[in-house]
């Protein structure tokens, strides 16, 4: 059961990192507009590139899970990334987020806990 949930977790921080990524190269592109230099800094943008990568990573780890586990298990303990999502939001973007947010991140991880038991 350990090993699972380290799995989980590794997709679940390679899941985050790669929507992190995705947000901070989509702020770097500035305004998008359908022509060359556009799509040149798409292209050239590190932080996409990494966003991709770390997507591809979590996919491939997930296929792993699914085909080694039951969906109605892994599934659930997946959403270990929502905390780390607002985890990443609030101490790195620092990102405002409220109360109400920090409550659902507790009873998320509850769930988790409930789901492992």
């Amino acid at each position: 059961m350990i090993r699972l949930i380290l799995t989980v977790l590794l997709q679940s921080v390679l899941l985050v990192l790669s929507q992190f990524f995705l947000k901070i190269g989509v702020d770097k592109i500035g305004k998008f507009e359908w022509n060359f230099a556009s799509f040149k800094n798409l292209l050239f943008n590190w932080q996409l590139s990494l966003a991709g990568v770390c997507g591809l990573a979590a996919l491939a780890i997930w296929i792993t899970l699914l085909k080694k586990h039951d969906f109605s298990l892994v599934y659930p303990l997946t959403s270990i990334s929502y905390i780390l999502g607002i985890l990443l939001a609030y101490f790195i973007l620092h990102e405002a987020v409220p109360y109400t947010r920090w409550i659902g991140v507790i009873i998320v991880m509850i769930g988790v806990f409930f789901i492992v038991k």
